[in-house]
């Protein structure tokens, strides 16, 4: 027995030994860390992954699943109507498992406009007073098709839609000062701000490296970044804390960037309220040629985990048509020439009031007096742009 455990001691130590070793000298990393299970195959439209397993899912089982988290996190592409549909279905899906008590937390909001908010959802506005009472095209700037779906079946089933980012006036003074240059009502409104995350550098110096950067430096643009994550994050913990918050389960709806990998806002929200929460996204597989121009060109980073829990393959759609006013010609010295304009801009909204009808913009155009100005909120290629009209005299006498 005694030359038995002399003869086992030094291969134990000689295992030690060379574990040990192996740490000192790295390890090997196997496959790609963001998906492990790759496809055997090439991904199909509608096709749904989980990222962590490889296994393909329907809907139903990714919803059923989604139904066990707290927060559901959903990374949008805020252009792709395919996006916009699965979210919604998502949020159908969480309000029959979750009947009274589920909430729908929009990036697309800031806190400020919570009370217009509560009155859409509570039945107490139209669609136009909603539109110009939110400012939604000052403050989002995107054709409100998008959401309008979403936002409808929300007032539809009484789901409490709760205003999640950041005000434009602290996001300015973030963007151009920094911190020890903050006044302290600013400081007063600020969250708390990790501005350390590696990963969250990383992607934040990869996107500005394809923005035109108008005199704001990296740091400014890793501020902004952060702030939105951590108010948007904040505004999702203090619903859940709140007493109308108790008990209720919240899908969050923001851009990818704000979502994937988990260091955006999931893991602000963890920080400060530790509960159980699913990621997911999707992946435009089918580009058309006119929309490759809407497309980063940046080469993202190599992060060490999978960008999403489950992973939707889809198409990059089109809005349907019935939405807006498309300009079929400018006129040589007009005033839309003037400002702009060109044949094929879809005009959404003239100084906050949306123009679903050509009487809408005649109605408007007909309210103004020569040297007055307005805003026109415009989709050109999918882009949002906003732009200043000066309405002068023309030949009609009229501007």
């Amino acid at each position: 027995m005694i030359r038995f455990f002399s003869f086992m001691l030094p291969a134990a130590a000689l295992c030690l030994f060379v574990l040990t070793a192996c740490g000192h000298t790295g390890k090997q990393v196997i496959g790609d860390p963001q998906n492990p299970y790759p496809l055997q195959s090439p991904p199909q439209i509608g096709q749904i992954v989980h990222l962590p397993t490889g296994a393909i899912v329907s809907a139903a089982q990714m919803f059923a699943l989604a139904g066990d988290a707290r927060i559901v996190y959903f990374g949008e592409t805020h252009d792709n109507p395919a996006s916009h549909r699965l979210e919604l279905q998502l949020l159908q899906a969480l309000a029959e498992l979750h009947p009274g008590c589920q909430a729908l937390g929009m990036e697309m909001f800031s806190r400020a406009q919570q009370p217009v908010l509560d009155r859409w959802v509570a039945g107490a506005l139209s669609e136009k007073a909603f539109l110009r009472e939110s400012r939604w095209f000052e403050n989002w700037a995107m054709d409100f098709a998008y959401y309008r779906d979403l936002l409808y079946f929300a007032r539809q089933r009484r789901i409490p839609v709760i205003a999640l980012n950041a005000d434009k006036s602290l996001v300015g003074a973030v963007r151009g000062k920094t911190p020890d240059q903050l006044s302290a009502e600013e400081w007063a409104r600020l969250p708390k701000l990790d501005l350390d995350d590696p990963y969250q550098r990383a992607l934040v110096a990869a996107i500005f490296s394809d923005h035109s950067h108008k005199g704001v430096h990296l740091d400014g643009f890793v501020r902004v970044q952060t702030l939105w994550d951590e108010t948007m994050a904040e505004s999702a913990v203090r619903y859940l804390e709140s007493p109308s918050g108790k008990g209720m389960h919240l899908l969050v709806i923001a851009g990818g960037n704000h979502v994937n990998y988990g260091f955006g806002i999931p893991r602000r929200v963890f920080r400060r309220l530790p509960v159980s929460y699913l990621l997911i996204g999707g992946r435009e597989i089918h580009i058309p040629p006119d929309k490759q121009d809407r497309l980063m060109n940046v080469t993202l980073p190599e992060f060490p985990m999978v960008p999403y829990d489950f992973l939707a393959y889809l198409a990059y759609e089109d809005l349907p048509a019935g939405h807006g006013l498309v300009i079929k010609n400018v006129g040589p010295g007009s005033n839309a020439e003037k400002a702009g304009l060109q044949q094929g801009d879809l005009l959404l909204a003239l100084d906050g009031e949306a123009l679903t009808d050509p009487f809408d913009l005649v109605y408007a155009v007909m309210q103004k007096q020569p040297g007055s100005r307005g805003t026109l909120q415009v989709s050109r290629q999918g882009k949002p742009l906003t732009i200043d009209v000066l309405f002068q005299e023309t030949g009609e006498g009229h501007p």
